[in-house]
Order: structure tokens, then C-alpha cells, then sequence
């Protein structure tokens, strides 16, 4: 990684992305940008009412995805970002509006916005995309204990499981490594790690 690159992380909740941030920035000395969910006075409340919070929740997400973005873009080493401003509107926002929870309206305004932010940012050097079957995903959901994220559908993860592949079919922006996370141990088996590092750096 001679020059600056930008490495973007994407995969649905629990799928493994902070923990793949934090191992890839250890092994590199990147400089990480994590998503803001611990500063987004609207999430609690989202979970317990999406349709009254979702609409606000999610502009307030594209908000702050513009800031980190527009950070990354000015570093002038290799950054990694978990989860992406993508993200926000091809999986979550996109969700939320065929469940219902933002109407017709708010998603047209939403997307004219989404659209406009766009055009202007710096697309990935390389997206790595975590699958991970829903089984696993409530398992670590679980296991990580972040009590907002209990009472998360089931069929809510299905759902997003579904747009992220639906997602990945048309995403045309940067190349793509997908990698298995529900397989994958990078973290104690040696040929698991080598094989990442190898993945990562033909890409770089």
C-alpha cells in the first residue's frame, strides 16, 4: 500500500466488520473510521417505533456518513471505513421504505439527496464485503450484548441480508472482495489469515 488507498468495509449487523476493521488497521497501521452509532440520539427509539423514527434516524446517519467521508477523503494515508454512506440508502433506507416505515414521500427527498451526495465523494479503492448467514448474525448479535440490538427481528436481518446481495449484483463503483465471515478465522488459524492478506493486497 505505497499510496493512499480507501478501503471500505459493508456487511449487515453482526456480520463481523468493526472486528475485521480493527485486525486490518493493526496489521497495516491504517486509520480507522467507525460508523456513529453510539452518537445517534434517534436509534434507541427507532427500535422500539421504526415508523416514527425512521425517516429522522436515517438522515441523521447520511449526515454524519457525509462528515466521516469527507474526513477520510483529507487523511493523507490509507483509511478503512466500517460500513459505508452506500449503505445507509441501498440497504437500510431502502428497507425501511418496503416495510413501510418511511413513506413515499420522505424516500423520494431522501434518495434526491442520497444521489447529490454521491456524485461528489470519493469512491472506494476496494469494498469488502462480509456475508454471513442470519443464524450466525443472531448469535453474535447476542453474544456482543448491545441492548438495543436484542430485540431485532428476525425477519428484519433476513430482509437486509436480501438487499445486500441484491446490492452487490449492480455495485459497479470499485472492486469487491467477499469474504465468508461465518468460515472465515483470521484471528487464530494462520491459513486463514494469510489467505486474507494475499485477497487484500492483490486488490491494493
Amino acid at each position: 500500500m505505497s499510496r493512499k488507498k480507501f478501503i471500505a468495509i459493508a456487511g449487515n449487523i453482526g456480520a463481523g466488520k468493526t472486528e475485521l476493521t480493527s485486525f486490518l488497521c493493526r496489521k497495516y497501521e491504517l486509520k480507522p473510521f467507525f460508523e456513529p452509532n453510539d452518537t445517534n440520539p434517534y436509534l434507541a427509539d427507532f427500535y422500539q417505533d421504526m415508523k416514527t423514527w425512521a425517516f429522522r434516524s436515517q438522515i441523521y446517519f447520511l449526515t454524519h456518513k457525509l462528515r466521516l467521508h469527507r474526513e477520510l477523503e483529507k487523511e493523507s494515508g490509507t483509511v478503512i471505513q466500517d460500513r459505508t454512506i452506500y449503505e445507509d440508502a441501498e440497504i437500510f433506507c431502502k428497507n425501511l421504505h418496503r416495510q413501510r416505515f418511511i413513506d413515499a414521500r420522505d424516500f423520494k427527498t431522501y434518495r434526491e439527496l442520497y444521489s447529490t451526495i454521491v456524485k461528489v465523494l470519493q469512491p472506494p479503492d476496494l469494498m469488502i464485503y462480509l456475508k454471513c448467514p442470519v443464524r450466525t448474525l443472531r448469535q453474535r448479535i447476542r453474544l456482543r450484548g448491545r441492548e438495543m440490538e436484542q430485540s431485532i427481528p428476525l425477519a428484519y436481518l433476513k430482509r437486509l441480508n436480501a438487499l445486500y446481495e441484491e446490492w452487490f449484483q449492480d455495485y459497479n463503483l470499485s472492486p469487491v472482495l467477499v469474504l465468508s465471515t461465518d468460515k472465515l478465522d483470521y484471528l487464530t488459524d494462520l491459513v486463514d489469515r494469510v489467505d486474507l492478506f494475499r485477497q487484500i493486497e492483490k486488490h491494493l
